[in-house]
C-alpha cells in the first residue's frame, strides 16, 4: 500500500505529471525538459528526484549528463492496480454500518 501512496504523491503536482508526459516521448535530459517547461533547473531537479524516488523514471548518467526515461515496469504495476479497482478484484473487505446515515437503525 505505501508503494501507492508514494506514486500518488509523486503524481500529485501537475508539473510532475508534465515532465513525466514529456518521458512518454522518450529518453531526456533536464536541459531538454526545461525547454519545454517554464521552470528552472532546480525545480525540475526536484521534480525529477520526487519521480525517481517513487521509481517512476530512470536515471543514467553519461559523462557529466543524467538522462531520464519512463520506468515501464512500474507503470504497468500501476495500470495493473487499476484494473483491479475496475475489476473490483481488491483484496479488502467493506463493513457496512447497521445503522443508515441519519442514524436511524436498519431493519
Amino acid at each position: 500500500m505505501e508503494e501507492s501512496v508514494e506514486i500518488f504523491k509523486a503524481l500529485s503536482d501537475e508539473n510532475r505529471i508534465t515532465i513525466f508526459k514529456l518521458l512518454t516521448q522518450g529518453e531526456l535530459c533536464v536541459c531538454d525538459i526545461i525547454e519545454n517547461l517554464d521552470l528552472t533547473q532546480p525545480t525540475v531537479s526536484h521534480h525529477l528526484k520526487v519521480l525517481y524516488q517513487a521509481e517512476l523514471i530512470h536515471v543514467e548518467k553519461r559523462g557529466k549528463w543524467k538522462y531520464y526515461s519512463i520506468n515501464d515496469e512500474k507503470v504497468i504495476k500501476i495500470k495493473q492496480f487499476f484494473e483491479m479497482i475496475l475489476n473490483k478484484e481488491l483484496d479488502i473487505e467493506v463493513k457496512r454500518s447497521n445503522t443508515d446515515c441519519d442514524g436511524k437503525r436498519k431493519v
